[in-house]
């Protein structure tokens, strides 16, 4: 049976969604992991404590409070509104926005477990030899953690797809713009479409059982485990 419209609006939009969010989170997680990793005390534990929130906070607390935050009555609001002249609330930069916060933990853990494993002296041996932060980071660091970036760059994309409260409370249900895979199968629930709920459904499971089970037989064979 051919995809309707609506479907195929819904599979873009999640693709894309899951995608920009993907690369935001590993462009913002990798220092902030790095950071995270290398530091002791209370304010690193404070702040691991805020990104893990997301592991035990109901999703629709976090999307009741971006919401508030997203409102057109409030300075981030008017900013955003200001400055593209369309508002936030409701909007695909929402999702975007929504989305990084939300899977931020299941980024930031994988890196942040990979980088504490890397010996501490290797890295003082390569600064005596005249190796720049920089220059360890990407000669010693992101080689002896790629496992982990694949790790977190697919978690981070598979969470984003599977995500429902925070995208249906700041994005609502606005088909061709803000109507994700998630939502669109919730819709189809709610109008009794059970064959179409079906089919969204049933490639929502098969895409997130194939894509664990090539990650934990990854590991599997590494004889290293996801953390997350």
């Amino acid at each position: 049976m051919s995809l309707s419209n609506a479907e195929l609006d819904a599979i873009y939009l999640t693709i894309a969604l899951a995608s920009i969010t993907t690369v935001l989170l590993l462009i913002l997680g990798t220092p902030l992991a790095w950071w995270l990793s290398r530091r002791r005390g209370n304010v690193p534990a404070l702040l691991e404590a805020v990104v893990a929130m997301p592991l035990i906070l109901p999703p629709t607390v976090l999307g009741f409070y971006l919401l508030l935050l997203f409102a057109p009555n409030t300075f981030v609001g008017r900013f955003w509104q200001e400055l593209t002249g369309s508002q936030l609330a409701f909007s695909f930069s929402a999702l975007v926005i929504g989305s990084v916060i939300y899977s931020l933990p299941f980024v930031v853990q994988p890196l942040q477990t990979a980088f504490e494993r890397i010996p501490q002296n290797l890295l003082q041996a390569a600064a005596t030899l005249g190796a720049r932060p920089l220059d360890q980071f990407r000669s010693l660091v992101l080689p002896l953690s790629r496992r982990s970036f694949i790790t977190a760059a697919s978690l981070g994309f598979a969470h984003t797809v599977g995500e429902f409260g925070v995208v249906l409370m700041i994005g609502g249900n606005i088909p061709g713009e803000t109507q994700v895979l998630s939502i669109a199968l919730y819709d189809s629930v709610e109008s009794l479409r059970f064959t179409e709920a079906h089919r969204l459904a049933g490639a929502l499971v098969v895409f997130s059982l194939g894509l664990l089970f090539l990650l934990y037989r990854r590991d599997r064979q590494s004889g290293w485990r996801v953390r997350a």
